[in-house]
């Protein structure tokens, strides 16, 4: 059982920044992949990115791509989205996840039925 907590949600201004953060309890990332996802309120939970354990592949949605950056923070055992150039759209709650399959640890997956375990999500708004 993996439990996951994510951190630095809040309200941004459009254009501006925020980054987040997400832990794992009780163990290290090492041999997952990692996945933040989105949800804003009537809409459907969202791919955002991920990054692979083997190699370290990141992946984006387009409408993300350039603006968010997701990395691995093996001193913090956590897993970063730096979110930049923040727009209104951007706004939902944000979630990460993580994925334990041969094929997700080696090229990373954006599909949510392939990851096991999720965090709670954190809210990030984003005022025009």
């Amino acid at each position: 059982q993996v439990q996951l907590v994510e951190s630095g949600g809040g309200l941004a201004q459009a254009g501006g920044s925020l980054r987040l953060s997400c832990a794992a309890s009780g163990r290290t990332f090492s041999n997952y992949a990692v996945g933040w996802f989105r949800q804003a309120p009537g809409e459907e939970r969202d791919f955002v990115a991920a990054i692979s354990w083997i190699g370290g592949r990141a992946y984006y949605a387009d409408s993300v791509k350039g603006r968010f950056t997701i990395s691995r923070d093996n001193a913090k055992n956590a897993v970063d989205l730096q979110m930049n150039s923040l727009k209104p759209e951007d706004t939902a709650v944000y979630y990460c996840a993580v994925a334990t399959t041969e094929h997700c640890i080696h090229y990373g997956c954006y599909r949510s039925h392939e990851y096991a375990y999720w965090g709670e999500g954190t809210q990030v708004t984003v005022s025009p």
